[in-house]
């Protein structure tokens, strides 16, 4: 996408723990309307990655640019002021509130010291009508629904609040086949609104037939980014284990984006 500004852009990215290096020299690019798959095996550096660009750790050495301005993130607030909201395995809601109670958790409505409820649950209503998400009962408390419900609840909570970018880690990992059917169809409904969308999983199937790109992480560094479609199944995992990228043509973009 030569004529588009990345929607963000990791240059030249290191991270050490000690002696321990855990990335070198990575490079990662997010388009609008785009899912990125980022893969590699335990220990490929990929969640140190996700959690420079989600404000949870700093990097040794590089910069983060947001749609092309240079991006100072210390903490994962400074990341949500930039549009980038963090989704993982682990929802983080609470079981015995309601949807527009989770929804709102830590960003609740005031007016002279009181909640607004009812103001809550009315953008809640639109918040979760916006990406076509359909509970019986906003007033049921979270631990009564479904696990795609569930995950349907965070994607709506973390889109809210004027996002751009969505790291979504193993977000299906939990999920049956009805369940994560339902999170992917929140995803396409997402990119058709412009966000860029991280999406990290083990499940080769499900990358391969529902990311745009991938970016392959090897040792803590770049193996290959480039369209999915340029691989088939079988060399992405080749890729993965090896830590070499495959020829496939002049589509490839070797270890850089």
């Amino acid at each position: 996408m030569p004529d588009v500004t990345p929607l963000v852009e990791m240059r030249h990215i290191s991270k050490h723990f000690g002696g321990l290096q855990a990335l070198t020299d990575v490079q990662l690019n997010l388009f609008p309307g785009e899912v990125l798959g980022v893969l590699g095996h335990n220990g490929a550096g990929k969640s140190t990655l996700i959690k420079i660009l989600s404000g949870a750790q700093k990097a040794s050495e590089g910069a983060i640019f947001v749609e092309g301005h240079e991006a100072h993130i210390d903490d994962p607030n400074d990341a949500r002021a930039y549009g980038i909201e963090t989704i993982y395995q682990e929802l983080a809601l609470c079981g015995n509130l309601n949807a527009p109670a989770n929804l709102y958790m830590g960003r609740e409505i005031h007016r002279w010291g009181f909640l607004r409820k009812k103001q809550m649950k009315e953008e809640a209503a639109k918040a979760l009508s916006r990406l076509n998400i359909r509970i019986q009962s906003l007033d049921s408390h979270v631990e009564s629904m479904s696990g795609g419900q569930r995950q349907a609840i965070s994607i709506s909570r973390a889109v809210h609040f004027d996002t751009k970018i969505l790291i979504m880690d193993e977000p299906t990992a939990a999920l049956g086949m009805e369940e994560s059917k339902l999170v992917m169809d929140l995803i396409v409904e997402l990119k058709t609104q412009g966000l860029g969308i991280i999406w990290i999983s083990h499940d080769i199937h499900e990358v391969y037939n529902f990311t745009d790109r991938i970016a392959i992480l090897n040792g803590g560094r770049n193996v290959v980014t480039a369209p999915t479609r340029d691989f088939t199944q079988d060399e992405i995992v080749s890729m993965i284990i090896s830590g070499r990228p495959v020829e496939r043509g002049p589509q490839a973009e070797g270890p850089t984006p």
